[in-house]
């Protein structure tokens, strides 16, 4: 079985409500095995751009599983304060 990794690329426009939302997320990955790996600030950009200050990964222990989280209801209905809350780019990843 391969991981699956939820990698976000985030801009803050509301802190509080981003609060509100970052808070409540890990409640919603514990039915599928989701893993908060990092949740973390740019700090220098390398090589290239990147338009967003803040990074999350989460690893999943597989896709079908990550695709089941982003699909849950518990995790959809946090989707409008995430949108009031920031810019964010969700991608999903296999190793």
């Amino acid at each position: 079985m391969k991981s699956a990794y939820a990698i976000g690329h985030i801009s803050v426009k509301d802190p509080e409500k981003w609060t509100r939302y970052r808070d409540s997320v890990p409640a919603t990955l514990k039915p599928w095995g989701g893993e908060l790996m990092l949740r973390g600030k740019l700090s220098t950009i390398l090589s290239g751009q990147h338009a967003h200050q803040d990074t999350v990964v989460i690893r999943f222990p597989d896709i079908t599983a990550l695709h089941h989280w982003h699909a849950s209801a518990e995790y959809q209905s946090l989707i409008p304060l995430r949108l009031e809350a920031a810019e964010v780019d969700l991608l999903a990843f296999e190793e």
